[in-house]
């Protein structure tokens, strides 16, 4: 395998990780969302949202590189309330160090080369650096992959699930939370 490294991601990457995220969408929630969904995901929209959002704010985007490739990304940042509370709503105590992993995708065809785990691990370890002590992340429940890459870093479901609008097909998502103290398994 060429030189795998994991580096913030920069503004200048905002093409990359659009063309990232849309590719792996289309091939990994073409089952899951209405084939509409996913033709009205407008590139040059999403573009400009990345540009924006790595150009500003509190949220960390890293990104996985293979030799001269952008091969995935991983966005995380602080949690909002309403996304950490628990299921009857009320905060959890622990709420102003748990973080939200929104993101850790790998493009397919450089699937299964540790990208992914190189990703969570780097990342895990900048928000404990920035006193995070627990992450939680919404998986789609039919997404039984991303389930199984958080189950193998020590996440797993916290019995709070909610229910999508996907373009009028209701998409039920858990909620996985776990430590942040990963460890790099290398036969990922």
């Amino acid at each position: 395998m060429a030189d795998a490294e994991v580096r913030a991601a920069t503004p200048a990457d905002a093409p990359e990780i659009t063309r990232i995220q849309l590719a792996t969408w289309r091939s990994v929630y073409g089952e899951l969302l209405p084939p509409e969904v996913l033709a009205g995901l407008d590139e040059a929209e999403t573009a400009q949202q990345w540009t924006e959002a790595l150009s500003d704010g509190p949220t960390t985007v890293l990104v996985a590189t293979e030799g001269d490739w952008l091969v995935g990304f991983c966005v995380a940042g602080p949690a909002p309330e309403q996304e950490a509370a628990a299921a009857d709503g009320a905060a959890p105590a622990d709420l102003a160090t748990v973080a939200l992993v929104s993101a850790v995708l790998v493009e397919p065809r450089w699937g299964r080369r540790g990208h992914g785990g190189r990703l969570l691990a780097t990342m895990a370890r900048r928000l404990t650096e920035g006193g995070a002590t627990r992450g939680i992340s919404w998986i789609p429940e039919a997404d039984s992959v991303s389930q199984a890459f958080f189950e193998h870093a020590g996440w797993g479901p916290d019995g709070t699930v909610r229910t999508l609008d996907a373009g009028g097909r209701p998409v039920r998502e858990l909620r996985l939370s776990g430590p942040l103290d990963l460890q790099l398994h290398h036969h990922e």
